[in-house]
């Protein structure tokens, strides 16, 4: 396995719980504490829009919590089986964005529904309330 970097902060139980998950597994990754990093943690979170810890690097590629891995045995899961994509960096955008763009048209077409049926259910009750007066 390559070299494997970890942003990390002294403070954080979850860098901690992912730092002894890959000893366990000997899988060897170097410490950054974004603390004496910070120039490199501030390009890290430029790069991502993510100031999350712990941020892994791993073959050029970011892994950050809840965006690319949900638990410790999720990310050995991707280090163990890690493939680099054959994808050029621009395709892998593209399909990227179109995926957030359909997945943003989602949620705001579910968030109109919710408060369609907030509004409708508040005038009937309103319509009731004004029948009994």
């Amino acid at each position: 396995m390559n070299k494997i970097i970890i942003y990390s902060n002294e403070t954080c139980p979850y860098c901690k719980q992912i730092k002894e998950e890959l000893k366990k597994n000997d899988i060897v990754f170097e410490n950054r504490l974004t603390t004496e990093h910070v120039d490199e943690w501030q390009a890290v979170i430029a790069l991502t829009g993510m100031p999350t810890v712990p941020t892994i690097l791993y073959e050029g590629d970011h892994l950050v919590p809840a965006r690319d891995f949900r638990n410790s045995q999720h990310l050995i899961d991707i280090l163990k089986n890690y493939k680099k994509s054959a994808f050029s960096t621009e395709e892998i955008t593209l399909q990227q964005l179109k995926t957030l763009a359909y997945n943003i048209q989602i949620a705001f077409g579910r968030t109109n529904q919710i408060l369609t049926q907030i509004e409708n259910k508040l005038k009937t009750e309103d319509d009731e309330h004004e029948s009994t007066n």
